[in-house]
């Protein structure tokens, strides 16, 4: 009895608000929602895959859209382990056709290029993956 007064509970991985660890928690993500444009953009695009799944149904059988479901999941999960070299997901892209959609975000605004980019813990961001540490894999820049 008294050896289990003298442990002290530990949670792996620490404290989620880690600030030496994580940087300052921004306020203003957590406030602020989405643009309504994105919202919009967003729910169109669901539409779209809903009405390209339909057509696919009817054209080649209910078979179909679920094979090409289960490639998505599959691709998707499909990373680099966190580190310098960023995941293209290059097979992703090829099977939702968004390698033909050349859009602002492919030339401008890569975190890479930013002045305040700070390198990222490779180790940190593989224990989160794995489930041993917690808080995010790559901390925000506040």
């Amino acid at each position: 009895m008294e050896e289990a007064s003298k442990t002290i509970a530990h949670q792996i991985g620490g404290i989620q608000n880690d600030i030496l660890r994580f940087g300052l928690p921004g306020v203003k993500s957590d406030i602020v929602g989405s643009h309504p444009l994105e919202s919009s953009l967003q729910s169109v695009r669901g539409v779209e895959e809903a009405m390209t799944r339909q057509c696919k149904v009817n054209l080649y059988g209910a078979a179909f859209p679920l094979k090409e479901e289960l490639d998505r999941q599959i691709l998707s999960r499909f990373q680099r382990p966190p580190g310098v070299i960023p995941s293209s997901m290059l097979g992703l892209e090829t099977v939702t056709g968004s390698l033909d959609h050349f859009g602002f975000e492919d030339f401008l605004n890569d975190p890479r290029e930013s002045e305040t980019f700070r390198p990222l813990d490779m180790h940190h961001g593989m224990e989160v993956r794995l489930g041993i540490s917690k808080g995010p894999v790559y901390p925000s820049l506040i």
